[in-house]
């Protein structure tokens, strides 16, 4: 509606110029009129329709084709049009306005071009004006507080004696920006006089007109004190100077630090400066001067966070794991050395690869579909890790793949409008754990040594006592102090069981877990029938609560039914007497769920994400934590379930009771 309505304003235009005679001399070149016979033009209504119908067709030629496209018909047009009038005039001595035609029509063409580039300017001005703004989370303080913190740098390596940053204002004049004076010493020189201030401020307006680093020494020879001075440039731009006096001659070798840390000092300045101006309207975008500078000063602000957001890639590329970034699309965007290493890649092969081709060279038993593993990733958001066993090559590594969104960038804007976190890219990690799975299975193999070899006595103590107190001969003192040496070589016993199958598990990390199908009804009804006497010596209820027909997993069925007995245990051991422990299943989107409920002491919130932990036991009441608990159950839990794909689940409130289970993948 709007280029229309330009359109038809253009040509409104065009007909009152023609009216009034204005285009009289321009319309005569396109007729062949003789004296005799001059031409007849229209009447005053044909006129504005033909003059309008030219008007339109130029305005909608370049809205829906584009300036270039719709020059070339729009000529082709006129050029027909043209020779018609010529015909005509010729012949019938008819003048069919084909000058104000022709006006109206480029009028309305470049009239809509003009408005079509208004509209792009407007957008451009917007988003790069929205991107110089935004604060960047690689960004850290203020320009002011870097600044200060570069000349601190600087002050640590060089022999500083006054450091001084120079800005431009908006007169293009120099003005101090930071300023950093070492203290002062007897005889030293007074540098901060007025000439020697002037001086200064000259040297740095001729640094900034040459782009060249300027050193003078103070004394002949160069072996006494120096001044540097450093123009600060971004994007071939001077944006200010940074001006250095030293207690001693400066060194060549430092001028590629002064060089590297000045453009940083310079995209700062240039960023600060920048997001000082103020955001043009986008009506005045395209026809002023001075929004044209700040477009510019914006652009110079995107230059400068691209190239600081680059830094990320450069640390990667220094890191001992192994990383590699890949677009949403498949393709790879950065792999760093040790990636290439672990994948066992030259410097260029990598190019060659997308995202699938990386993963099919970490490719093991445990990880034979990486399709699936990124549809997961990309579908739940949800990370994907899997230890990697190469037997061939005596390897182990831990493959990490993430999904990173937005919200990684946008944490440091602090409290604002809530946006919904948008993917980015997927991050690939490999880290060797060769030696670390090395010394765990060391750790192991001597645990499971020393439980075995103390299994032994303390099978023989647990024996020998109960002999003993079978002798109804024996004294009564005797006999309390064999209950108490039967009771806790009873306990022994219990603990070093559990640290053999701790010891078990993690051995079993380097071999396979007898993987069959298994259905947790099953399991439930066993570990039910296995403590209902315990239970009933505490006078507590078990129970199984009825649900849905589950779908079966895919475990080991030892593990699992040892994982189900430990949760039960510890719900028998933890509730008071007359209360109930029940089990139940529910079948989830893509898992199975396991739960066990108890009404006893429950676990405070400070200790539910340690009693996962190896050995951590929960002290309850303000007494010592539970005797008879080794701290190894949930911790086998956690191992047995983790190594299957699934997870635990802790809902605990003191006083009230504790849910807690674990979820494993569905067939």
């Amino acid at each position: 509606m709007l280029s229309a309505a330009l359109s038809l304003g253009v040509s409104a235009l065009v007909a009152g110029a023609w009216g009034v005679g204005l285009l009289a001399s321009p319309a005569a070149l396109f007729m062949f009129d003789d004296r005799t016979t001059p031409s007849v033009p229209p009447q005053a209504w044909v006129v504005l329709l033909l003059v309008g119908a030219a008007g339109l067709g130029g305005g909608f030629a370049a809205e829906r084709l584009g300036a270039r496209r719709a020059l070339v018909l729009v000529a082709g047009a006129l050029v027909v049009l043209c020779a018609a009038s010529l015909v005509v005039s010729r012949f019938l001595h008819l003048d069919i306005v084909f000058a104000p035609m022709m006006f109206a029509a480029f009028g309305s063409l470049l009239t809509a071009q003009a408005r079509r580039l208004w509209k792009i300017d407007s957008l451009l001005t917007e988003n790069v004006e929205r991107l110089a703004v935004r604060r960047s989370a690689l960004e850290g303080r203020g320009a002011d507080g870097r600044l200060l913190s570069g000349l601190k740098l600087l002050n640590t390596v060089l022999p500083l004696e006054e450091a001084v940053i120079f800005r431009l204002d908006e007169w293009g004049a120099p003005v101090q920006a930071a300023r950093l004076r070492a203290q002062t010493r007897a005889g030293t020189r007074d540098d901060g006089s007025n000439s020697a201030w002037r001086e200064g401020v000259r040297t740095c307006e001729r640094v900034m007109r040459s782009r060249e680093l300027e050193v003078k020494a103070e004394a002949p020879g160069g072996e006494g004190a120096s001044t540097v001075a450093v123009p600060l440039c971004h994007d071939g731009q001077a944006v200010g100077a940074l001006l250095l006096r030293l207690r001693g001659r400066f060194d060549e070798e430092d001028r590629p630090l002064l060089e590297n840390v000045s453009a940083q000092f310079a995209r700062n300045l240039q960023r600060d400066d920048a997001r000082a101006l103020d955001v043009p309207r986008p009506r005045a975008t395209f026809f002023s001067s001075r929004a044209a500078r700040q477009r510019l000063e914006a652009f110079g602000v995107v230059s400068g966070l691209l190239t600081e957001q680059g830094f990320a890639g450069l640390v990667l590329s220094e890191g001992s794991d192994a990383h590699a970034v890949a677009y949403l699309d498949g393709t790879l965007a950065f792999v760093n050395p040790a990636m290439r290493a672990a994948a066992r890649l030259g410097d260029a092969a990598w190019r060659k690869l997308d995202l699938f081709a990386l993963l099919e060279r970490f490719r093991t038993g445990v990880f034979d579909e990486p399709q699936i593993a990124v549809r997961r990733v990309l579908q739940t958001g949800q990370q994907y890790e899997r230890e990697l066993t190469f037997l061939d090559r005596d390897e182990t590594l831990l493959l990490r793949i993430a999904l990173v969104t937005s919200d990684a960038a946008d944490e440091r804007e602090g409290e604002g409008e809530a946006r919904a976190a948008l993917p980015l890219c997927l991050a690939v990690t490999v880290r060797d754990v060769t030696r670390m799975k090395e010394l765990d299975k060391l750790k192991s193999d001597m645990l499971s040594l020393m439980s075995h070899e103390l299994r032994t006595p303390v099978t023989s103590i647990n024996g020998f006592a109960e002999l003993l107190m079978a002798d109804d001969k024996l004294p009564e003192d005797a006999r309390e102090f064999l209950s108490i040496i039967h009771t806790e070589s009873q306990r022994v016993a219990r603990m070093l069981s559990t640290f053999l199958s701790v010891a078990k598990l993690e051995q079993k990390d380097r071999q396979e877990v007898l993987i069959a199908p298994l259905t947790l009804d099953d399991v439930v009804r066993e570990a039910i029938t296995s403590f209902q006497p315990v239970a009933k010596r505490k006078r507590i209820r078990l129970v199984e609560r009825e649900g849905q027909r589950l779908p079966p997993v895919a475990a080991d069925r030892g593990l699992i039914t040892q994982a189900v007995a430990n949760l039960v245990d510890n719900a028998i051991k933890y509730s008071p007497e007359r209360t109930s422990v029940t089990l139940s299943t529910a079948l989830e989107a893509d898992a199975v769920r396991l739960t066990v409920e108890d009404r006893g002491y429950g676990i405070p919130p400070e200790d539910q994400d340690k009693v996962w932990e190896k050995f951590y036991r929960v002290a309850r009441d303000g007494r010592i934590k539970e005797e008879e608990s080794t701290g190894l159950g949930l911790s086998f839990v956690r191992q047995v379930v983790e190594q299957h794909g699934g997870q635990v689940f802790l809902k605990s409130e003191p006083g009230l009771g504790s849910r807690v289970g674990f979820t494993l993948p569905r067939l």
